[in-house]
């Protein structure tokens, strides 16, 4: 994680962005928040009721710094919306965590602290971090773990449109059930880090994850093989190629393709985290 940056002019102009499920599952914390931000700032209040609208919401901020209040999910959106834009390197957003804890894993894995107080005052008060971001080359981005294979969802019943994304985003983050007796799957994957072969077709796995280092422009690899070995190393880009696969990014899961690369860029998004010594 790379040194700390400065406040800028526009750190105490905030939009805040508060995603619809958190209002649900915890209207008091989301007030609280509130409270505590417009106290310190002068905040712009968004209770966005679909995608659409948060995104219309972030791409209008002017100036303003985001402030997201939700869980992993409505944090990766923001992410995701401002990398498409272009617009990750121009400043910093801060998250106030907001949902089931099966939801806040990322969150707290990132060091966002726990509780609406303690992140509000973290959002008004803290310092901007730079941290690495996976890129694939469909321009997706992973912040945490990237998992290869994922299994493949499971259809819900219907909602709203807002409300199926969300049940089946949270579905995919709550703990596995207990892995059955007998040999794991095995899959048949081409593994390259930085163009050098790690695991060929002919060796099963078991599963590949990538996993950016936070700084220094370098992800962490790690491959199980299907006879029980595990591999690890460094990289600035994999590329992964096989029959039909799914992959887990985060807490979405996404394909089946056939081949696909993720490469690290440094220092490529702001996240406001506690001062050192906080």
């Amino acid at each position: 994680m790379s040194a700390a940056e400065p406040p800028g002019d526009g750190d105490h102009q905030l939009l805040v962005l508060i995603d619809p499920l958190a209002r649900r599952y915890d209207g008091e914390s989301v007030r609280i928040a509130k409270d505590v931000l417009s106290a310190g700032a002068q905040a712009k209040i968004c209770l966005a009721d679909s995608p659409d609208e948060f995104a219309k919401a972030l791409s209008r901020r002017g100036s303003r710094r985001p402030v997201v209040v939700g869980d992993d999910h409505a944090l990766l959106r923001a992410v995701s919306q401002l990398h498409r834009e272009r617009e990750l390197s121009g400043g910093a957003l801060a998250l106030i965590p907001v949902g089931a804890a099966h939801t806040l894993e990322l969150a707290h894995a990132l060091g966002v602290p726990r509780g609406a107080v303690a992140a509000a005052r973290t959002a008004l008060d803290g310092a901007a971090r730079r941290l690495d971001l996976l890129v694939d080359d469909s321009d997706g981005v992973v912040l945490g773990e990237l998992r290869i294979p994922a299994a493949s969802p499971t259809a819900g019943p219907p909602h709203t449109v807002w409300d199926t994304c969300r049940t089946f985003v949270s579905s995919l983050v709550r703990p596995a059930p207990p892995a059955p007796s007998g040999p794991s799957r095995a899959h048949r994957l081409r593994v390259e880090a930085d163009g050098v072969l790690l695991n060929g077709l002919d060796r099963p796995v078991e599963t590949v994850s990538v996993t950016a280092q936070g700084d220094g422009g370098l992800a962490d690899v790690v491959i199980r093989t299907a006879a029980g070995r595990t591999h690890t190393t460094e990289a600035k880009a994999v590329t992964v190629s096989g029959p039909d696969f799914r992959y887990r990014a985060d807490i979405s899961v996404a394909g089946p393709v056939r081949t696909r690369t993720w490469t690290v860029r440094e220092g490529a998004w702001g996240l406001v985290l506690p001062a050192a010594g906080d």
